[in-house]
């Protein structure tokens, strides 16, 4: 049998160039603070977990009940027998949320943009994509047969300019993140609907961290610039504010019908398990009736995202809960994000091919669940590395 020699060699490449990362380990679930194998308690600024809603007790008891009626698994894939009264009673109340027709539930956030692009994009379309938009897309498109055009990163002029060449395409096709998840920025989406409108293409959004973020009850960009019935693809996420795993497409009927019917990752993937189902309808009602969750999640991130500001740190262009600080080439990066580990803080590392060799950098994410005192804790962890690293003075 032939050895791992080659996937060796790529690992010490890795490992060579500083961009090695190996897994954590945590003991506890997803909150503020969190232990660390060892038994090390540090404060938690990389989770996705924006509301806290993974231990919501509403949530929690929708799940043990669901597993209690419908058991732990669906069974099969939900074109066969897996599609539960509980998947149907999610996906209205998605599809009602985000305010359109219907709504399709897939197993994660990727496989739900692998599943939508490959069911929209023929070989007679063209797709037009930010050049920052999520890996997910980037792999979607991929796999489709449509031709591909790429603008700059929220370059309006640009955009204008590659629908003006396309306007032979069966169908046009601009596709954007809402909310760019390494840079915390929000897509000028207003504009990229009026540019779509004027030459006739689809509008496709990708929500993942827009979804229980922007708009009123965090029903996501589309809400937020108030675009309702002209966003022809708003993709949402459950596994980042909604607290539990999964992703969707809230859709016209008839795109949700053609995708049960082509998307391979629906097609061939089992369903969710009814207590995840369960604790994304339940979800869906706190968002309605705890508001106060959504306003603290973004006073703590605009007041620590100021704060640092004042000090020297360079936030990028973040204007959400997504606070990168730019620090530099990757292995410069990774070291600055350990030391804050020693410090007590978790603010994850991230470097090239996901960001630019030189805008290596620890991306925070601010959350409901963070103090006033917690904030302090990391400002003063981030004061001193800052300082050690020479980003601060």
């Amino acid at each position: 049998m032939a050895g791992f020699d080659v996937i060796a060699q790529e690992l010490q490449a890795l490992k060579d160039a500083g961009r090695y990362r190996p897994l954590t380990v945590w003991q506890d679930g997803s909150d503020a603070w969190m232990t660390l194998e060892g038994g090390k308690r540090v404060l938690q600024m990389s989770s996705n977990n924006y509301l806290g809603l993974t231990h919501h007790p509403k949530m929690k008891q929708a799940a043990i009940e669901a597993t209690e009626k419908y058991g732990v698994g669906a069974g099969s894939v939900r074109t066969i027998t897996g599609t539960l009264a509980i998947h149907d009673e999610l996906e209205k109340k998605l599809a009602e949320f985000k305010g359109t027709e219907a709504a399709l539930v897939f197993q994660s956030g990727f496989t739900t943009n692998q599943g939508v692009l490959g069911s929209i994009l023929g070989a007679d379309d063209v797709v037009i994509s930010d050049e920052l938009n999520h890996a997910s897309i980037i792999d979607g498109i991929r796999l489709t047969k449509a031709s591909r055009k790429i603008f700059a990163h929220k370059d309006m002029d640009q955009l204008e300019a590659v629908l003006k060449e396309c306007g032979s395409f069966r169908q046009r096709v601009v596709v954007t993140d809402g909310v760019f998840s390494m840079d915390g920025d929000i897509a000028p989406l207003t504009t990229i609907v009026e540019l779509a409108e004027k030459y006739d293409a689809l509008v496709y959004v990708d929500d993942a961290h827009a979804s229980g973020v922007l708009g009123k009850h965090g029903k996501g960009s589309t809400d937020h610039f108030g675009l309702h019935g002209r966003v022809h693809f708003q993709i949402g996420t459950l596994s980042k504010a909604i607290g539990a795993v999964g992703g969707y497409v809230a859709t016209s009927q008839a795109a949700k019908d053609l995708m049960i019917n082509n998307a391979r990752a629906f097609l061939f993937s089992t369903s969710l398990p009814p207590s995840v189902a369960a604790s994304c309808i339940a979800a869906i009602d706190v968002l309605k009736t705890e508001p106060e969750l959504t306003e603290r999640l973004w006073s703590n991130a605009n007041s620590f995202r100021d704060t640092l500001k004042k000090e020297g740190f360079d936030t990028g262009d973040s204007e959400t809960p997504i606070i990168p600080i730019i620090v530099g080439e990757p292995a410069r990066a990774l070291e600055f994000s350990k030391r804050l580990l020693e410090e007590g803080l978790c603010a994850q590392g991230i470097v090239y091919p996901t960001v630019a060799m030189d805008k290596g950098r620890v991306r925070m994410i601010v959350t409901a669940q963070h103090t006033e005192e917690d904030l302090a804790f990391a400002l003063e962890a981030l004061k001193k590395v800052g300082r050690e690293f020479g980003i601060v003075g």
